[in-house]
């Protein structure tokens, strides 16, 4: 008798956007190594990340010593702590000039560029520890747009960024952080590009499209982070009356969150074999702006991401997601 083919389990980590809020999936993940024993890319084939995900992706593939990753997770918790009021912050000067933030981006690229530099050095996209996808989005192409590791290492000369590029990309969300000018050896010469949250702020969906195109067959098993569930109303009574200049920061709110809700539904359809786990929590406690880096918001974050952690424990996520990883 032939013996039945095993499929090989490919084991995908995708994290949402959400700028501070980055916080929560840390936490999450800085117990999934407490309680393993292992840092995160032991744990899986590949990472998928929106903007804060897509640094957290990179940080967490980041090449230290032999074969562990530079950072563990519970660090990288700590560079939100500690330099979220760096990256969020600008001078009075840039107030002025950006009238709030209607005639210019409301946080210069400075304080981003220099804490993405500091951790990510110049280590480059085809050295990450596993596969990693992270979205952006090409404005001048009008097209979504992937860094991959995979591409990295087949084309280098066109698609090797410095991971620090690739998370300044990923990071730029419309009306907080200005565009990223990457020039390229591509035909284009240079790519415009903002957050991939306008298409892709939940990239679990990415991640398993390009699993089942390159691991055909495999066993898939996701696991999918979110950064908080806007709990605020937007009144009908308010918004009935907006205009472009009233909807221009909920408008991006509301693209981030309907995508993520409606990535969740999808995969939940299709993977409802036990092998998909979204752990996702509501931002009743603190404040849902992805750029509030006050010590008070980002201590309710820490809050969250605990209480997230133990509703985990409570609904058997642990028990059934950790046999299906270390294994």
């Amino acid at each position: 008798m032939i013996a039945a083919r095993v499929a090989k389990r490919y084991r995908i980590l995708s994290i949402d956007g959400g700028g501070i809020r980055g916080i929560i999936p840390a936490v999450v993940l800085s117990e999934l190594e407490r309680q393993t024993g292992k840092q995160t890319h032991e744990l899986f084939d590949m990472f998928a990340g929106t903007s804060t995900g897509g640094i957290l992706s990179l940080a967490l593939a980041l090449p230290g010593n032999g074969t562990a990753a530079r950072w563990s997770a519970r660090e990288v918790v700590d560079l939100y702590i500690q330099h979220g009021p760096e990256i969020f912050s600008r001078s009075l000067w840039h107030r002025i000039r950006a009238a709030g933030s209607i005639l210019d981006e409301k946080y210069p690229d400075t304080g981003l560029e220099s804490v993405l530099k500091k951790y990510f050095g110049q280590a480059r996209l085809s050295k990450a520890l596993v596969e990693v996808l992270v979205t952006a989005y090409e404005l001048e192409g009008r097209d979504a747009f992937f860094f991959k590791r995979r591409k990295a290492r087949a084309t280098p000369a066109e698609d090797d960024y410095p991971m620090w590029k690739v998370a300044r990309a990923t990071a730029a969300a419309p009306t907080y952080f200005e565009p990223l000018k990457l020039k390229t050896k591509a035909i284009p010469g240079y790519y415009a590009l903002v957050d991939g949250g306008v298409f892709a702020n939940n990239p679990a969906m990415c991640a398993y499209a390009d699993a089942h195109r390159f691991e055909e067959g495999a066993d898939i098993v996701m696991v999918s982070l979110g950064t908080g569930q806007l709990e605020r109303p937007i009144p009908y009574d308010e918004a009935k009356d907006w205009g472009m200049l009233e909807w221009a920061r909920p408008v991006l709110d509301v693209v981030f969150d309907g995508v993520s809700d409606t990535t969740d539904y999808e995969l939940r359809q299709l993977m409802s074999d036990g092998r998909y786990f979204r752990l996702q929590t509501t931002l009743d406690i603190g404040n849902d702006e992805m750029d509030d880096a006050s010590q008070t918001n980002m201590r309710a974050l820490l809050l969250k991401g605990e209480e997230l952690v133990n509703d985990a424990q409570k609904d058997g996520f642990f028990k059934a997601a950790l046999p299906l990883l270390t294994t």
